[in-house]
């Protein structure tokens, strides 16, 4: 007998991995130092890292704003299976990105990403001047430009933590 409904309990559980893996890879779209660190999972040249967005997007698509949409099996089905498929490429996306971390860059290249990283670090310290935060932030802002792909969203946390400092930086 094939099941014509999905249960309340499957959409539950596919909705909640999905929501699971979104968080994921929202904390690498928002923390500038994590993305320093694995610069994999913002390289859409890198085939695993376009692969986990495709299949993100899929996801996205395929999710209804009213769950009740779901109850239909064939419905589900395909949704549940691009939720899978999402959670898969974006752990191996993430796998390949703990492992290579910075591999694929030269000594130079090293060197700035981890300077970036350390002005990134004073750049959000709230112990720090605020001359020192906004000097740290433009500093990190250039070490990183043509180096490393830095999502909107990360530069935008980034700039909100600094922002008292930038503003008062532009009025003096």
């Amino acid at each position: 007998m094939r099941l014509t409904r999905a249960t309340a309990s499957q959409i539950a559980k596919a909705t909640a991995t999905h929501d699971a893996v979104n968080r994921r890879w929202f904390e690498y779209e928002t923390d500038l130092a994590t993305i320093i660190e694995r610069p994999l999972m913002t390289d859409m040249r890198e085939p695993l890292t376009r692969a986990f967005h495709e299949a993100r997007i899929a996801a996205d698509d395929l999710r209804p704003d009213d769950p009740d949409e779901l109850l239909d099996i064939d419905r589900f089905t395909e949704y549940r299976d691009a939720v899978r498929a999402y959670s898969v490429a974006f752990s191996a996306a993430e796998t390949e990105a703990r492992r290579r971390k910075q591999s694929a860059f030269d000594p130079l290249e090293r060197q700035r990403l981890e300077r970036a990283r350390k002005l990134v670090m004073i750049a959000v310290d709230e112990a720090a001047t605020p001359a020192e935060r906004r000097n740290a932030y433009r500093r990190a802002r250039d070490e990183l430009d043509g180096l490393i792909a830095v999502p909107d969203v990360a530069c935008a946390a980034l700039e909100r933590s600094v922002a008292g400092e930038l503003e008062a930086g532009s009025e003096s």
